[in-house]
């Protein structure tokens, strides 16, 4: 037996259907269509209002839509793993409430929080459970209902957010030329003052006081995130590219984090790649967190080819950071349902 090698071998995705729109925003805080393009790059974004729907919501119809394009057998899934900063509860995991309306048989579940790194991270993670040959097939979704942390008082950060989820199976091969290739993974662990949520958890549990006093929402410190995003993600991105041999000719497509465009732009500029081989979907969804990198491959599966150099980027609360390289495992445009 040679050696064992982990691809993705399928992509789903979901979104909400309500699209709230920058006119929209302009209405409810002082902003304006201008403001928010200008700064983010951002026209709208998708947002689950239905009543009692969480992430597990998303996960599942984005988990859903993947069985149903690969056809994977649901009772061989080994194990199932949710990435989300918006679990739908404490307890039980996102992902166990997943396998059941999903009526996995055969697998475990575990959530995985990561924040923005969250899919970079866990693809990571169930790449090396694969590769140690004890699980074959194993679904990755990132998923975030981040409207149900957003302050839309505030409008430095109520613009930024979209809700959505996307999945991937990542499946076993002896194929050495495709697939998870090499992870460049950091944690500096000086971001807590600048990206928290101050109320909610161990620390500071949930109160009169911290209701009245609105410390369950998001809090952001913008200029200092974005400083650090770009010198992060594009230091990251140039250290893959060393240690893999890669320049901006033979890397095929960047999948970055999509927080900012101005972020992304920065990234691929002090990394010396062009912007027409960056993924950007930044502009209809927002920044949905841990969904932002399986979106805009779900978004663009059609166009990728098997072979392609990938190279995936994120940051986030933490701060956590990293870059892996990928190659991609199979043609996009011969799926039926590719977007």
């Amino acid at each position: 037996m040679g050696k064992i090698n982990a691809i993705i071998t399928g992509i789903g995705g979901y979104v909400p259907d309500y699209i709230l729109t920058n006119e929209e925003l302009s209405r409810m805080v002082d902003t304006s269509d201008e403001w928010i393009t200008t700064r983010v790059g951002i026209k709208e974004r998708r947002i689950l209002t239905e009543e009692g729907l969480g992430t597990s919501y998303m996960a599942r119809k984005a988990a859903k839509q993947l069985i149903q394009k690969t056809g994977v057998d649901p009772d061989t899934i080994d194990a199932l793993i949710v990435t989300t900063t918006t679990p739908d509860y404490k307890f039980p995991s996102t992902a166990s409430i997943v396998v059941g309306k999903l009526g996995l048989k055969n697998a475990f579940a575990f959530d995985f929080e990561a924040a923005c790194c969250g899919f970079l991270y866990t693809l990571d993670v169930a790449a090396s459970m694969i590769q140690s040959g004890r699980y074959k097939k194993i679904i990755v979704i990132g998923a975030d209902k981040m409207s149900s942390l957003v302050d839309y008082t505030d409008r430095a950060t109520c613009v930024l957010f979209g809700d959505g989820a996307g999945a991937v199976l990542v499946e076993a091969t002896e194929e050495q030329n495709i697939g998870v290739q090499d992870s460049y993974l950091r944690t500096d662990g000086s971001g807590l003052p600048f990206l928290h949520m101050k109320a909610g958890g161990s620390v500071c549990p949930p109160s009169h006081f911290t209701v009245d006093h609105r410390l369950h929402f998001l809090y952001q410190e913008g200029r200092t995130v974005f400083r650090y995003a770009v010198t992060y993600m594009s230091n990251d991105v140039m250290e893959i590219m060393k240690r893999n041999n890669l320049s901006a000719e033979n890397i095929d497509w960047v999948i970055p984090h999509e927080a900012n465009r101005r972020i992304i732009e920065a990234v691929a500029k002090r990394a010396e790649l062009p912007l027409d081989k960056v993924l950007i979907n930044i502009d209809h969804y927002g920044n949905t967190s841990a969904a932002t990198i399986p979106l805009a491959i779900w978004d663009n599966e059609s166009r990728l080819k098997k072979g392609d150099n990938i190279i995936f980027t994120a940051f986030g609360a933490g701060f956590v950071h990293g870059a892996s390289f990928y190659k991609w495992a199979y043609d996009g445009d011969k799926v039926a349902g590719a977007k």
